[in-house]
């Protein structure tokens, strides 16, 4: 039986460290050849997910879910629940390119704009990654089908997906079946960050869960709603659940749901 998960507003967290992480993203690839999905889930996940179906939906059909942003992690351990670590979203793609380079795994590039997608592929090439292929995010239903067919002939053992959520969320498990993409990980914004267009907050400024602000700071208008208001839904929602918890409020079973 696998390791016991974690539980928070509705999703359950694999309770990883970044190495475990990235070993078993790494270990999806030499299996057998069929999707697996990985959920770097945020506070902005969690609130989002509660006026959207869908979206919970993928991401709790996913294969690996880790924390992703101190508040959550802070919110799970109040609750009385193990976490190791943070594992955020863009230090582990970071993570999974260097191994894609150590295991001749290939990797796929989807999303962000054109220049900015280019010039990541670029600078994984020069660290000796194999890029399968890229493509920028500015597409509609109708290519999705061709886009599709492309990243599946592609033979990518990673497909990375640089796109706001829950689009990205959702176009991932629509078509996952068809992509046959043995790890599949929606990213947001990491293309801008390791390409070299955002410059990601100080390491101090990270570890005191702060991260969000100065990603506010970095890109005002497109941030300012997200962080400002699903920040404040996490606080209460999220502070009702530690009660709930602590008191022994919870459902029976609410956290007996067990890894794969």
């Amino acid at each position: 039986m696998g390791k016991e998960r974690a539980q928070l507003l509705g999703l359950a967290f694999d309770t990883v460290t970044m190495e475990e992480a990235v070993a078993r993203c790494v270990a999806m690839c030499h299996a057998e050849r069929t999707s697996h999905m990985v959920v770097t889930a945020n506070a902005s996940y969690l609130c989002i997910m509660r006026q959207d179906p869908e979206l919970a939906r993928a991401c709790r059909a996913a294969e690996l879910v880790v924390a992703d942003g101190m508040s959550v992690v802070w919110a799970l351990r109040a609750s009385g629940q193990a976490v190791p670590e943070r594992v955020p979203g863009v230090e582990l793609m970071e993570h999974l390119l260097a191994a894609a380079g150590k295991h001749r795994l290939r990797v796929y590039f989807l999303g962000a704009r054109r220049e900015v997608v280019s010039k990541l592929a670029e600078l994984s090439q020069a660290q000796g990654i194999e890029i399968a292929g890229f493509r920028d995010g500015y597409f509609g239903p109708e290519d999705d089908l061709d886009i599709v067919e492309e990243i599946r002939a592609s033979g990518a053992h990673m497909l990375f997906v640089g796109m706001p959520t829950p689009f990205k969320e959702l176009w991932c498990e629509r078509y996952r079946d068809r992509l046959n993409v043995p790890v599949i990980m929606g990213v947001g914004g990491s293309f801008d960050v390791l390409a070299g267009f955002i410059k990601r907050a100080p390491r101090v400024i990270q570890s005191y869960g702060m991260e969000w602000f100065w990603r506010l700071m970095m890109e005002p208008r497109k941030l300012w709603k997200r962080y400002l208001i699903t920040n404040s839904q996490f606080i209460w929602f999220g502070g009702l659940e530690i009660v709930a918890r602590r008191l022994g409020a919870m459902p029976v079973g609410a956290n007996k749901v067990h890894a794969p």
